[in-house]
């Protein structure tokens, strides 16, 4: 029986990471589960702790660790630490060795696009076998691609076999929210189930509702799940960077919402893009400059 399925036992634990109730996966009871089982159950845990910021204890757990897939978390760890060259080069070598192990493939893809090294990742993580957190995970590839069409392409050929599937229905609304239209209604209606359930509600799952909601021109509920998952952890900085998107709709606070974002992850991606597109436009400007003549 496959663990991940509705029947297997690694579905509660491997929902709540995807749901990013990561303090459950941390806290999660392993001691029932089947020996087969207790290695991925492991990944997990450590994975959801690197999420929750427990770095340097991670990278101390999985030092010298001999399995592939623990060093693949080890790498991950590494990269998180501030080492990105040591991890690819880890990834790089398990890649070679260790190509069809699918840790090695979810994790290493992980490391090499946070690397900006998509060609490899998508190299490394399409040797999957119907897994689904590797198709997740070329979905989001695609999508910071820019190629809605590739992203799409493998939600549909996956809903062929996993059905109805978390990570399929959440791959799906990704796609979504590139996509329009209707979809944004789609997608919502999947964000607001696990935002709203008691289950499955947790800081990634408001976000993603509250994004659906700004697609949908509904400002103000877009602002009470954003302050909904700030209270549920002022520390995230996705929900900071959201609240600055909003601030930027609604001509509220734009600076101070910016130096909040700033003060919890100076390097997030909303920043490096913001800041990439404003030396563009000054650059262009420059060449509209009036020269003064003397």
């Amino acid at each position: 029986m496959d663990p991940y399925s509705a029947e297997g036992e690694l579905i509660n634990i491997h929902d709540n990471f995807h749901q990013g109730r990561y303090q459950h996966v941390v806290d999660f009871d392993v001691s029932s589960l089947a020996p087969e089982n207790a290695l991925s159950a492991r990944i997990l845990q450590l994975r959801a702790r690197l999420e929750l910021g427990d770095v340097k204890a991670v990278l101390a757990e999985t030092k010298g660790e001999s399995d592939p897939s623990l060093q693949a978390v080890g790498a991950l760890a590494e990269q998180r630490a501030g080492h990105g060259d040591t991890a690819v080069t880890t990834i790089t070598k398990l890649a070679e060795s260790s190509g069809d192990n699918a840790t090695v493939q979810i994790v290493g893809g992980t490391v090499f696009q946070a690397a900006g090294k998509s060609e490899e990742a998508l190299l490394l993580v399409s040797k999957h076998d119907s897994n689904l957190d590797a198709v997740a995970l070329i979905v989001q590839i695609h999508l910071q691609q820019n190629r809605n069409d590739l992203a799409l392409k493998e939600v549909v050929s996956a809903r062929r076999w996993a059905q109805d599937s978390l990570l399929v229905n959440l791959a799906e609304s990704w796609v979504g929210l590139r996509l329009g239209g209707e979809r944004y209604q789609q997608a919502f209606y999947v964000f607001e189930e696990l935002a709203q359930a008691p289950a499955s509600s947790s800081v990634r799952s408001l976000v993603a509702q509250a994004v659906s909601e700004l697609h949908l021109g509904r400002i103000e509920e877009a602002q009470a799940a954003l302050q909904q998952a700030a209270t549920a952890n002022p520390e995230a900085a996705d929900v900071a960077a959201n609240l600055l998107v909003l601030a930027i709709l609604t001509g509220g606070d734009e600076i101070e919402a910016k130096t909040k974002l700033q003060s919890l992850d100076v390097q997030h991606s909303l920043l490096t893009d913001l800041g990439e597109k404003m030396e563009l436009f000054d650059k262009a400007a420059a060449k509209y400059k009036a020269k003064l003549s003397t």
